[in-house]
């Protein structure tokens, strides 16, 4: 047995030429190794202890936890310490593979389960069924918010919402009204979420709800003769925003410029009318329980289904050839599901979309302003993964695995990083801090936050998401040459909003993470209790919530100001209200407003 006399121990760096070694004092390696130090200590009410062997057996060092608490940031909407521990000591593409194998509770039947039961609770409080609301947009929240708690399937429900932000439909719009084809639309996103972008897309553009958002549901043919035309809606968002953007890109997401060095467009209006040709003749496919009609062209939205494809009704498709992008033509005489079927393939096969949409899901899961390099390398993923276009799966790896996402090094690059849009940190505190609930109803609205910072899934202003992908915020940033798109929501109104939120989330006395509304049902609030324990000592709790939060790179300035601040509370309010509460609430009132966690690098 080896025996060392450790009086001090030092970190070190060592300059010259650069050598890898698995075996160092703090790797774990202590077998048959016996430590005796000057001191050793074990602190009153601390389940911890300071031990000598914990010098060079690795126990304590957090690197490897940190790396995984930032790569959760980036695939999650967060996750407690334990599961980061858990995903820590296995390696991250083998997480990614156990993900793609989860499958994902369909919201749609979620949504009718938890209003017959919301309706079941109002009538038990003395409600009538008859004044009781339709299933609207709010119990497509509470289904969604109630699939993201203690769930499993956590990349796929991350996915999912990004792609929410690419192919968008809304709730503030004629859509408010059917939770159901809300619900139904985003199960269309989570299982198409590792599946193949071209299904994805044909998926989409058959759902009802896309088509009443965007205008291509019971779009006609041409009827000149009573200025009668196609409407174009849909047939300029596929492009502009679904596929291949405005401008003509490298594989590498710069762009290909003519010879007088300006931006080529990819399509122009003549463009638009051709394809919007193709989206013509979808219809109901069913209409709704209550509904005495039969589905045909020309049915109003409200008594269609909305969560059944819609059906082409040939009749009142365009007939003829259509002149598509790049000198494709569609020829004539095909069904109308033939040109659908052709146009979409001809945009998944567009050298524009792999780029475009790579840089889109990157910007949403990473960084805001990826290298050209990054963007090829996911690009080259989504052209071809072993003899496959499209393959969902392969792009998510190389964005989550690429080494740009990865590596420490980027951490400190100007271009790196990205800010952690608003509903992002709401989800992150209710999934990462204890919830002070009893009955497993995780049923939430969100509007109080919607209110506040104009964020909910599927609640977006406008097709064009909550913010521009290629937004500039001021001068400084143009300067730079880098984009900043969720600054665009960031304002005197959502920034002060925001604090406050946070502010009324950690308050002891009576605010809920998680509501209802109407139906005289407890919210549910956070817990400290686990927090608490931590709070005898202001660096020992700090340093917790830097891992969940701040992935370890709290800055020692942000630091030391929560230090003082949570060091100056010696007492509580009550014995309800304790000192441990009142600096639990302090440290993560000011961890949660501060940059170091609202930026994520």
């Amino acid at each position: 047995m080896k025996t060392y006399l450790l009086f001090i121990l030092s970190c070190l760096t060592i300059s010259g030429h650069a050598q890898n070694y698995r075996d160092y004092l703090g790797a774990g390696h202590s077998k048959g190794i016996t430590v005796t130090s000057s001191s050793q200590q074990q602190k009153t009410d601390w389940r911890e202890s300071a031990n000598a062997i914990n010098t060079i057996n690795g126990e304590g060092l957090d690197g490897r936890l940190l790396e995984t608490s930032r790569f959760l940031a980036q695939a999650t909407f967060g996750t407690d310490l334990e599961y980061i521990k858990t995903v820590s000591e296995i390696n991250f593409e083998d997480w990614i593979d156990n993900q793609f194998s989860i499958d994902s509770q369909p919201l749609q039947q979620l949504s009718q389960d938890i209003y017959a039961e919301a309706k079941q609770i109002h009538i038990s409080n003395g409600g009538n069924a008859d004044d009781f609301d339709n299933l609207n947009w709010q119990y497509f929240m509470y289904a969604w918010w109630q699939s993201n708690i203690n769930n499993q399937d956590l990349l796929r429900q991350r996915i999912a919402l990004a792609l929410s932000e690419i192919l968008v439909i809304s709730r503030e719009s004629n859509l408010s009204g059917y939770g159901v084809g809300l619900a139904d639309y985003y199960d269309v996103l989570k299982d198409n979420a590792f599946g193949n972008f071209k299904n994805l897309l044909k998926d989409v553009t058959m759902h009802p709800m896309m088509g009443v958002y965007l205008s291509h549901y019971n779009n006609p043919k041409s009827i000149p003769e009573r200025n009668i035309h196609p409407d174009e809606n849909y047939a300029r968002e596929i492009m502009q925003l679904f596929t291949i953007g405005l401008y003509e890109l490298n594989q590498n997401g710069t762009y290909i410029l003519d010879g007088d060095g300006n931006r080529i467009p990819t399509y122009d209006n003549d463009d638009i009318k051709e394809f919007a040709k193709v989206f013509t003749g979808l219809g109901p496919a069913d209409v709704e329980d209550f509904s005495d009609r039969t589905p045909r062209f020309g049915l109003g939205h409200y008594q269609a289904r909305k969560d059944i494809p819609m059906l082409m009704y040939d009749e009142w498709h365009e007939p003829g050839s259509k002149q598509l992008l790049n000198g494709y033509t569609i020829p004539g005489g095909q069904s109308g599901m033939q040109d659908i079927d052709a146009a979409i393939d001809h945009l998944f096969n567009h050298k524009n979309t792999a780029p475009f949409i790579s840089k889109r899901l990157i910007q949403q899961l990473v960084k805001s302003n990826p290298s050209p390099g990054y963007i090829s390398r996911v690009s080259a993923a989504f052209n071809n993964t072993k003899g496959v276009r499209g393959n969902m799966k392969a792009v998510v790896k190389a964005i989550l695995l690429d080494e740009e996402a990865r590596s420490c090094s980027w951490i400190e690059n100007p271009t790196s990083g990205k800010m952690i849009e608003p509903m992002m940190r709401y989800f992150n505190v209710v999934r990462q801090i204890d919830l002070d609930n009893d009955d497993n109803r995780f049923w939430n609205n969100g509007f109080d936050f919607y209110r506040n910072t104009g964020q909910a899934p599927l609640s977006a202003p406008s097709v064009f998401n909550f913010f521009l992908p290629d937004y500039v915020p001021n001068s400084a940033f143009a300067s730079a040459n880098i984009v900043a798109p969720e600054f665009q929501i960031h304002d005197t109104a959502t920034s002060i909003n925001y604090l406050n939120q946070v502010d009324a989330w950690t308050n002891l006395r009576w605010y809920e993470v998680l509501r209802t509304w109407g139906l005289e049902l407890e919210g549910t609030p956070l817990d400290f209790e686990g927090l608490k324990y931590y709070a005898k000592d202001s660096e020992v709790l700090i340093n917790q919530l830097d891992k969940l939060f701040t992935r370890g790179q709290l800055s020692e300035d942000t630091k030391q100001t929560i230090v003082t601040a949570v060091d100056g509370i010696t007492r509580g309010w009550n014995d309800d209200t304790t000192q441990a509460d009142l600096r639990v609430k302090m440290a993560l009132y000011l961890l949660m407003i501060s940059p170091d966690y609202v930026i994520l690098k």
